[in-house]
């Protein structure tokens, strides 16, 4: 029980005891929780993907790449979830190993448009059989209609949390202190 005598509920409910925020459970926490999971599951998909020789985020270049015609850069970014950094180098292997195509349009050189190739799509099309054997697998140890309504939920969540969370007076970036904050650390030393 916290010092208002409310029970923690798990670690679900966020209290104030000496003017501090106490925090859930670590291990109750979303992130963390997320994480676990997306952790239990790849575990079972890192093996193949080591031995067709890629990586899970070249593959989810690739796999991205098998749904549209070309895409551009930034977009395959956005898309998969790769910082811009991180995708210049992973598509820099893809072409270099002759996975991908990567293109200029003419009447705009600015922009970069990355496609599969032939190449890339036989990879896809070997590694997917060994991929689909293990979404089988855990469909058959976890349910189909548990599966289907845990994509769903996640889906749902993603849209939620679409907008901003308002936070009232709390900082928005806890990177960036606000002054009050600032004054705080330099009279008690903490920087």
């Amino acid at each position: 029980m916290d010092e208002a005598g409310n029970r923690n509920g798990g670690g679900t409910a966020v209290s104030l005891a000496r003017g501090r925020a106490r925090l859930r459970e670590f291990s109750r926490s979303l992130p963390m929780s997320l994480l676990k999971a997306r952790e239990a599951v790849m575990g079972h998909f890192r093996p193949g993907l080591h031995h067709f020789g890629i990586t899970e985020q070249q593959w989810r270049v690739l796999r991205a790449l098998t749904s549209v015609e070309s895409i551009e850069v930034m977009a395959l970014a956005k898309a998969t979830f790769l910082l811009a950094p991180s995708l210049s180098r992973i598509l820099k292997d893809l072409e270099e190993r002759g996975l991908i195509h990567r293109r200029t349009p003419e009447n705009d050189m600015r922009r970069g448009l990355i496609s599969i190739s032939r190449q890339g799509r036989e990879l896809i099309d070997k590694a997917g059989s060994h991929s689909e054997a293990i979404y089988a697998e855990i469909t058959r140890r976890y349910g189909t209609e548990k599966l289907t309504r845990l994509q769903e939920m996640l889906r749902e969540l993603e849209q939620v949390l679409a907008e901003p969370i308002d936070l009232g007076d709390l900082p928005l970036r806890p990177q960036e202190p606000s002054s009050s904050l600032r004054r705080l650390s330099k009279a008690t030393g903490e920087e």
